[in-house]
């Protein structure tokens, strides 16, 4: 084969530092576009879907397989809470937490995917950020891999 050709979703998490409730509503739909442009525009990971609770966000997009999942978190991460900061949303320092959940979509999965996360402020009306992180480490399988 003459090209290489890739198209992989990822299904990514990450929440604010100590779970803290630092998206708020007023800036809540900036902070989403600003991450969307600059994965979209920066890092050539087209975003699908993205949406949150005050403590954490959702982002399914695709991959660009020339930069490193690692790398694409760091940058989006970084530059979004930078962005938040520097427009004085909120009194405190806003922050990310260290870590992020990365999971691979299949294609015939992405819409049921991007409906679980257009719907995240209904789903948390039941279950905690805690419970849904516990959830996807049962059934990813990774009860035993080092964290």
């Amino acid at each position: 084969m003459s090209h290489s050709f890739t198209k992989i979703w990822i299904h990514g998490i990450f929440g604010t530092k100590n779970r803290m409730s630092l998206i708020k509503s007023e800036f809540e739909v900036s902070l989403y576009n600003y991450i969307k442009n600059e994965m979209d525009n920066e890092l050539g990971c087209k975003v699908k879907e993205i949406n949150g609770t005050e403590n954490h966000i959702h982002i399914l997009f695709s991959l660009n397989p020339s930069i490193s999942i690692k790398d694409i978190f760091k940058t989006i991460k970084g530059g979004s809470s930078y962005w938040v900061n520097n427009q004085n949303f909120i009194e405190q320092k806003f922050s990310w937490q260290i870590g992020y959940g990365a999971f691979s979509v299949s294609e015939s999965k992405l819409d049921d995917v991007a409906k679980y996360i257009r719907n995240q402020k209904e789903h948390h009306k039941t279950n905690s950020f805690l419970e849904e992180y516990e959830l996807f480490i049962e059934k990813y399988g990774l009860k035993n891999i080092k964290r």
